[in-house]
């Protein structure tokens, strides 16, 4: 009767927590087919369901825009808000600082400096080809640069992970590595011409809707990696939450699990910056969101469910940046930070239970 009583609660919070994943799971297909209808130019429920079954519709312009524009970019948001909500995750569990995030070390820096050094630094025709003719967004030039950009950076960081065994101190190398690169974008701004400083300030607004199919692919698989690569690690994250020496005596390799943190949360990261831009907040805040929401600490819980809500945030910002039925869209940096800022703020302070998590 004792162990029975025992197991009793734990049984009911796993089913409380797949209950609570299916429930969010069902909010993303909604939101997810919301952002296939709104926009500048609405398309009705049905036209949506039956364009994605292969049924014929009255209007053929609502299939154009729904596989070339805006299928591809609500497959982004959900993949874009999975991987930097879980990479953000991984860092607030490796440095057990409920302020870090996916930028932490500095690989959407080291984005960042790859498209200044194309839209910026480059010829001019080399900039009109990238950005004119292919978009700002969209041109594989430019995320080929925002790739090598982060990568440079992930070296460096890996390098120096083998060296030391401080995560402060590593913590602090990537800041100023990020602050290194941010000061040589700023040079190259203050001595380029004002179209490409515009050029190069569009990419830092964030956008899901320069993703073409062929984008998507190489964004899909690079974050599914990442993502495996993540829940695979969950037992040894649980172990870490806990202190080096815990987990060390559990059999975990420090070491090797800050290498496959490190690589996976580059992947995660530097793949969303190079094809959709720096997307601020969602890394940071959708962790606090899922412990919040979960009430666990538990990785093999947090994991599912801080992808599930990047990827509800992000549709969710997406469709307020479209500004239904008008032609405008806002910046999706913008969006993210007005509306998550104030809700991690209460989350924050009213939930001690995530503060007692990292100490």
């Amino acid at each position: 009767m004792p162990a029975t009583l025992q197991a009793s609660p734990i049984s009911s919070k796993s089913r409380r927590h797949a209950l609570m994943l299916i429930g969010l799971s069902s909010l993303i297909l909604l939101l997810w087919i919301a952002d296939l209808a709104l926009g500048s130019v609405a398309i009705p429920l049905a036209s949506v369901s039956d364009i994605l079954v292969g049924k014929p519709v009255d209007n053929p312009a609502f299939e154009n825009i729904i596989f070339r524009i805006r299928l591809p970019k609500a497959i982004t948001a959900v993949l874009a808000g999975a991987a930097l909500s879980v990479g953000g995750l991984q860092m607030q569990t490796l440095f057990r600082n409920p302020l870090a995030g996916p930028s932490v070390l500095g690989v959407t820096s080291g984005a960042s400096l790859g498209v200044a050094l194309v839209t910026l630094s480059a010829g001019q025709a080399t900039t009109i080809y990238a950005v004119q003719q292919l978009g700002i967004s969209g041109s594989w030039l430019i995320a080929l640069a925002a790739s090598l950009g982060a990568a440079l950076v992930l070296f460096i960081i890996l390098g120096i992970s083998l060296r030391i065994n401080d995560y402060v101190v590593l913590l602090i190398a990537g800041i100023m590595i990020g602050n290194i690169t941010l000061s040589l974008v700023s040079l190259w701004q203050y001595f380029s011409a004002p179209e490409q400083i515009q050029n190069y300030l569009l990419w830092t607004f964030g956008s899901l809707q320069g993703v073409t199919q062929q984008h998507l692919l190489v964004l899909a698989v690079v974050s599914g990696i990442g993502l495996l690569m993540t829940f695979l690690a969950a037992k040894p994250l649980n172990a870490l939450l806990l202190g080096e020496a815990y987990a060390m005596s559990l059999g975990v390799r420090i070491r090797q699990l800050r290498l496959l943190v490190i690589l996976s949360t580059s992947l995660l990261a530097g793949a969303v910056t190079a094809f959709c831009g720096p997307i601020g907040f969602i890394g940071i805040a959708v962790p606090h969101l899922a412990r919040g929401l979960f009430h666990t600490a538990d990785h093999h819980v947090l994991v599912p469910a801080s992808a599930l809500l990047g990827g509800i945030t992000l549709l969710g910002c997406d469709i307020i940046a479209q500004l239904p039925g008008s032609a405008s869209t806002l910046p999706l940096n913008a969006i993210t930070a007005l509306i998550g800022s104030p809700v991690v703020i209460y989350v924050i302070l009213n939930n001690r239970k995530q503060q007692r998590a990292f100490h």
